[in-house]
């Protein structure tokens, strides 16, 4: 009677480590097919449901927007004396580097520079209406429709677990609509289950992304092979590193890192911006933002109807699903250290003030790619971006104290990869323990060990593009799952009138 019950209240865990273990053996047995399932489902994903994608990502910013102005923007996170667990810097620090941030470092070269060579058909490649929406676009992919989708989710855990007293499971968030009946039996372990399965897909293939940069970067910096025995060293060190980090808890083990790699991210950017071209950075923050706030509502929803929708299927659809696929664990970790927060509060400081970052981010380093973009053909900036690893260490070349840049990069990459693998390990303990705070510290070493093995795995199989095809692919349903979160959180908040 007791295994049976032990058995089902793992459920979750088990089922989502046996698909977790039969990812990482047929992804490096069968890379291949991996590959070609996966391009077939995200090729028909993105054609049958791209403008459902645009359409919400528009639809919770508006929603969130609202909630903000709204009166329910005052309730407490928490109970109505309660106050937040963490300090404004400590919270900003943790919700940047638990989120995406290592995806930002990745791409704060390579992306500017990819599309002002190969922007949509109706602008010209190399122009300078082209450098101006590659930098608006970046604000786009990396602010604001990011945080939003993340914020959803957040805000919904964090009212339902801090003043509701739930736990903290992705299906209690269904309940209002469904009834607890629904939410505590089949369909709930079903929505939890997936939630971990996209959460893990998405994660590892990041951390795999962050690698394959370290690696590049040491390879073109200190000419050390960037080989498979160059990735299993990386990996198994920062593992052991963000593994020490989540058993020491959020207080000891996060917290301190985030704080570290804030510092180390905020020093990265003055000193970029004294060596890159200050005047040039100065006037693409100004024009740039005054562009990403005219063109705001069209660019969101950019798709056609008659015309040629690769690029959008290719870049806003692609990155809309991309963050859909990481908001279960993501959503789950910023609404576990903003207890205390009011609503209002929450969204500014999940969603305005990280995009506030990244803008300020991208001025200074997408102006660093493209003032020097002249320094090389077409045909050699399209052969750069094919190889993004290494993108920004053949940018920073062009500039003075270009080692330490590069080695800035490389250090702010390998504590993000901490940061990030550590809120993931953390919060994939919590989704497969019935949503406990407090997880079983052999859960957090299942979690990490996995991660590690999928990006190492696959990163090796030369599949990392297939399984982060595939999370994407999956993030789908979940995005019907985020649509019925808005009216149930709704629905809870009318509740709050009448008390």
């Amino acid at each position: 009677m007791k295994i049976g019950n032990k058995l089902k209240e793992n459920i979750v865990f088990i089922v989502s480590v046996a698909i977790a273990i039969m990812l990482i053996i047929y992804g490096s047995i069968y890379a291949d097919k991996l590959s070609g399932i996966s391009n077939r489902i995200m090729s028909w994903v993105s054609t049958n449901f791209g403008w459902l994608y645009i359409a919400c990502i528009l639809g919770f910013i508006l929603f969130l927007l609202w909630i903000t102005m709204s009166k329910w923007g005052k309730i407490r996170l928490g109970k109505d004396n309660e106050k937040p667990e963490y300090s404004n810097f400590s919270w900003f620090a943790m919700l940047f580097c638990g989120a995406t941030g290592i995806g930002l470092v990745f791409w704060s070269i390579a992306e500017p520079i990819s599309h002002y060579v190969s922007p949509p058909q109706t602008i010209e490649a190399g122009t300078i209406e082209a450098a101006e929406f590659s930098i608006r676009t970046c604000f786009l992919h990396w602010g604001i429709t990011q945080f939003s989708c993340f914020a959803i989710v957040g805000l919904g855990l964090a009212y339902f677990q801090f003043r509701k007293g739930k736990s903290s499971l992705i299906s209690n968030l269904l309940e209002p609509l469904v009834g607890e009946k629904a939410t505590k039996g089949v369909w709930g372990k079903i929505v939890d289950i997936f939630s971990v399965v996209v959460s893990y897909a998405g994660v590892a293939t990041s951390l795999g992304l962050g690698v394959s940069q370290i690696c590049g970067g040491l390879n073109y910096l200190a000419d050390i092979p960037n080989n498979n025995r160059t990735w299993f060293a990386v990996i198994l060190v920062i593992t052991l590193v963000f593994l020490a980090s989540a058993i020491s808890g959020i207080d000891k083990g996060i917290k301190i890192l985030s704080s570290i790699n804030a510092y180390i991210a905020i020093l990265l950017l003055i000193l970029a911006f004294f060596v890159g071209p200050k005047i040039p950075i100065l006037n693409t923050l100004v024009r740039s933002t005054g562009q990403h706030i005219q063109y705001f509502f069209s660019d969101v929803t950019m798709i056609s109807s008659f015309g040629d929708n690769t690029w959008i299927m290719n870049w806003r659809v692609f990155y809309y699903a991309w963050f859909i696929a990481w908001t279960p664990f993501v959503g789950m970790f910023i609404a576990r250290i903003s207890k205390g927060r009011t609503i209002r509060e929450f969204i500014i400081g999940t969603v305005i003030a990280p995009t506030i970052f990244t803008i300020l981010w991208l001025s200074v380093f997408g102006t660093i790619a493209l003032s020097v973009s002249g320094e090389w053909s077409m045909k050699e900036l399209v052969n750069m971006i094919a190889s993004p690893e290494t993108a920004v260490f053949i940018v920073f070349e062009k500039y003075a104290f270009s080692k330490i840049l590069s080695v800035l990069v490389i250090i702010l990459l390998a504590v993000f990869f901490i940061t990030s693998a550590d809120s993931a390990t953390y919060s994939l303990s919590m989704m497969t323990s019935g949503g406990d705070m407090e997880p079983p510290k052999y859960k957090k070493v299942i979690w990490a060990i996995i991660e590690a093995a999928i990006a190492y795995l696959l990163l090796s199989a030369g599949s990392l593009k297939p399984l982060q095809t595939i999370s994407i692919a999956a993030s789908l349903p979940f995005l019907f799952v985020m649509i019925a979160m808005c009216p149930a959180l709704v629905r809870e908040l009318k509740k709050e009138k009448q008390n």
